[in-house]
């Protein structure tokens, strides 16, 4: 990306993210739904180049965390279903209902708070707390909870179409949490078929994530929210999944300066690193201002010219070091460099290297870094 701009910069390769969409239709169940998770900016890699992609290619169902979000799809794709997972402040329901978004409803007080501001009927889908802990109707007694649930069903400013939930361990091959997400499964469909016997058939039952989707497809669900393997990564690094998937961000930048430094010299701030021989040094513009984490000081490495270069020093905001001795060909200001993306080093295993998960590396890439599509 030979332009003075872009000292640092994502590609966002849409033929990536088509090879892992038909990846997970060629899993999923005949007759289940995908539905696509474009929250936080599409996950770092912008929702507006990433949902015009999906529903170019079929994609019909979108999910997102928030108000502004939804209006952005909705921009982008008219005539998609577009869901809210989580809260919306109750006065903005004709807001959601104008624009012909999903709601989700996790409690009587918040479907009581959305029908009050309420000028025509909202539609949702009912949230379930099946084992998340976190926002949803409780579940753990199947009557208790759909006697909870039925007055949902007489309120005039909400539309029920659906139920869902959230599986906290879906992406664990662990013998516990398999357990565990069956259980989370099982109450699910016990409130849902006792609603359709009470009359309340529901159009839309959905709780697999990611993994869930691959691993242990139900063809019960209507839907399967597919989030981090449309990105190209794995919803627990390193276990591996039976699918091949292409990562969507490349994340690059340049080198600035190339210098040598004597046995002893420091590096960077707090002089964390110490030249144990003669080295050769590259000096590559982009920090932790851009979301390359702080964290990877001392850690992470980059790729020059194909060979995977340690950071060395602590990494700053605006530039980072590396050692490029070993690298065989002549290296100079201007050269391109791959901090993460189609290559052997991935978002998932920097995320590793200090304890988080591949989803706040993409995320977490800040907003000054442009984000270029390719096809």
């Amino acid at each position: 990306m030979k332009n003075v701009l872009h000292r640092a910069w994502t590609e966002i390769n849409l033929s990536a993210l088509a090879h892992n969409i038909e990846a997970v239709r060629a899993v999923l169940p005949h007759d289940t739904e995908l539905m696509a998770v474009v929250k936080a900016n599409a996950y770092g890699h912008g929702d507006e180049a990433v949902c015009k992609k999906l529903s170019d290619i079929g994609v019909s169902w979108f999910a997102v965390s928030n108000l502004e979000e939804a209006l952005t799809v909705r921009n982008v794709c008219p005539d998609a279903e577009i869901f809210i997972l989580g809260y919306t402040p109750p006065e903005c329901a004709p807001d959601i209902a104008a624009n012909n978004i999903i709601q989700g409803v996790m409690s009587i007080d918040y479907a009581k708070e959305l029908c009050k501001f309420a000028n025509t009927p909202v539609r949702c889908h009912i949230k379930l707390d099946t084992g998340m802990g976190r926002i949803g109707f409780r579940s753990k007694d199947t009557d208790a909870c759909v006697n909870e649930l039925l007055p949902v069903f007489d309120m005039k400013m909400l539309l029920a179409q659906g139920i869902y939930t959230h599986f906290a361990a879906a992406d664990s091959p662990d013998k516990h949490d398999i357990e565990y997400t069956e259980m989370q499964e099982k109450r699910i469909f016990d409130i849902y078929d006792r609603l359709a016997e009470l009359g309340h058939r529901l159009k839309h039952i959905h709780c697999m994530n990611s993994a869930a989707s691959i691993v242990r497809p139900n063809k019960r669900c209507t839907l399967a929210r597919i989030g981090i393997v449309m990105y190209g990564l794995l919803p627990n690094y390193p276990v591996k999944l039976p699918i091949e998937l292409k990562p969507v961000m490349t994340f690059k930048s340049v080198i600035s300066q190339v210098k040598e430094i004597e046995e002893s010299d420091c590096v960077s701030y707090g002089r964390t690193f110490a030249a144990p021989s003669i080295r050769k040094v590259a000096t590559i513009t982009v920090g932790y201002a851009d979301g390359y984490a702080r964290l990877l000081s001392n850690k992470g490495k980059v790729l020059v010219h194909g060979t995977a270069c340690p950071i060395i020093g602590r990494v700053c905001m605006d530039q980072l070091m590396l050692d490029i001795t070993d690298v065989s060909e002549t290296v100079k200001s201007g050269d391109e460099v791959t901090l993460f993306g189609d290559c052997e080093i991935t978002a998932d295993w920097l995320a590793s290297l200090y304890g988080t998960i591949g989803y706040e590396i993409i995320c977490g890439i800040s907003k000054r870094v442009p984000r270029i599509v390719i096809e």
